[in-house]
């Protein structure tokens, strides 16, 4: 079947190759105006102006008049925690009242409480509630998504929820990278047993996860009280043999030496970063690891948000991700995504359009099907209503301003 989109006022992110973009490349966003597209077999065929259209010969052809609505590339959402079995609303409430993390561990809450919910829920449960959220997000304008592991932290859990992930991949209309983070916290029992537990993680869920093939990322929490650089790129190190690419926890609080240890892994991505030294933007701006901010954690958690400008003028290739989790990011909307780190990271529309688009494609490595307009790309695109500029999207951060979804060249 061909579709043909007629009338588009502005056909934004075009694209004819597909690069990292650094310095002030990342506010460079390529906009073509008063625009027609082609979209073929679920693809993105041909585009061009409106007054090189030709309307003949098209009695087999779908033709969609965009009356001047913008046309946008889907965000590529990289960071995520989908899959969980319940909310955290409560904690929620005793952070406000004034208790801190170690005292809502202390009384059962945190990644602990999502993991003894998601233990004692079934597969066919977990499936129905993630998909839910997904149809949620593509509705939202996300076309290609990340998931994570990480709150099943035993061997029968953590390959329960990636054997999720995998189902979801099978019947979601938007591609779905998979990441196993059973390295995220270590369980009441290995506290003083690290050892055991990272035997645990390369012995018995790492062969299993390579013989299913449930993952295709790996990732660790390196932080203080949690896993160390030399833990993480232990357990990298084992991922990396089973073809597992590292995409790694870093930054949140400390700064510990995990970026080094990143860069010399080649991981895709370094994720959080909310706590950088000029050495670490330093080491990042001189590699191909991407880093990936996540406003909407920093904003839930009244922590500092990333230092992106500083990043971003270093040279660093910037990506954004939502951290969708029940526990810190309660939220996978994109759109919010983007506008806060306009208004609190002071980045440009363009730069953070950029970064929630084609540098999410990078880090979750779909950048040749994902993330702008470009021929031979997937048809995953959002539809607003015409705008006064590209910088309304973020500006309006109240208003919901998508009008219709195409997923593979169909209208959801």
């Amino acid at each position: 079947m061909t579709t043909v989109i007629k009338n588009i006022g502005a056909l934004i992110g075009v694209r004819e190759e597909n690069k990292l973009l650094r310095n002030k490349e990342l506010a460079q966003l390529p906009i073509l105006h008063n625009a027609y597209m082609v979209v073929e077999q679920g693809r993105i065929s041909y585009y061009g102006k409106m007054s090189d259209y030709n309307s003949s010969n098209q009695s087999m052809v779908d033709v969609i008049d965009a009356n001047g609505q913008f046309i946008w590339p889907s965000w590529v959402d990289s960071h995520t925690h989908l899959v969980f079995a319940g909310s955290r609303e409560h904690e929620f409430v005793d952070k406000i009242q004034g208790l801190t993390y170690a005292e809502i561990a202390a009384k059962g809450g945190g990644k602990l409480n999502s993991a003894e919910k998601l233990a004692s829920t079934s597969e066919d449960d977990l499936l129905e509630s993630a998909l839910g959220r997904l149809n949620e997000l593509i509705k939202l304008g996300t076309g290609g998504i990340e998931i994570k592991s990480g709150y099943g932290l035993s061997v029968e859990a953590e390959l329960k929820m990636l054997r999720v992930i995998k189902k979801l991949k099978s019947v979601s209309p938007i591609p779905i990278k998979s990441t196993f983070l059973g390295a995220h916290s270590f369980p009441i029992q290995y506290k003083e047993n690290h050892g055991a537990y990272i035997k645990q993680i390369i012995d018995e869920m790492l062969p299993v996860i390579a013989k299913e093939q449930l993952a295709d990322f790996i990732d660790v929490f390196c932080e203080n009280g949690f896993y160390s650089v030399a833990e993480m790129v232990e357990i990298c190190e084992a991922g990396i043999k089973l073809g597992l690419k590292p995409k790694l926890h870093i930054n949140q609080l400390n700064s510990i030496g995990g970026i080094d240890a990143a860069v010399k892994l080649n991981a895709v991505s370094v994720d959080h970063l909310e706590t950088m030294t000029e050495e670490d933007v330093q080491l990042l701006a001189n590699s191909n690891t991407i880093g990936t901010l996540l406003p909407t954690a920093a904003f839930f958690l009244r922590m500092p948000f990333q230092p992106a400008r500083e990043m971003i003028d270093a040279g660093v290739a910037i990506a954004l991700a939502s951290d969708f989790n029940p526990g810190s990011s309660p939220s996978g909307n994109m759109n919010f995504v983007v506008s806060l780190s306009c208004i609190q990271m002071k980045m440009l529309p363009e730069e953070a359009i950029n970064a929630a688009t084609i540098h999410g494609a990078f880090a979750l490595n779909v950048e040749q099907d994902l993330g702008s307009i470009s021929v031979g790309k997937l048809a995953n695109f959002f539809f607003t209503k015409p705008l006064s500029s590209i910088a309304y999207l973020p500006y309006a951060f109240g208003s919901n301003l998508i009008d219709r979804v195409m997923i593979n060249g169909i209208f959801i």
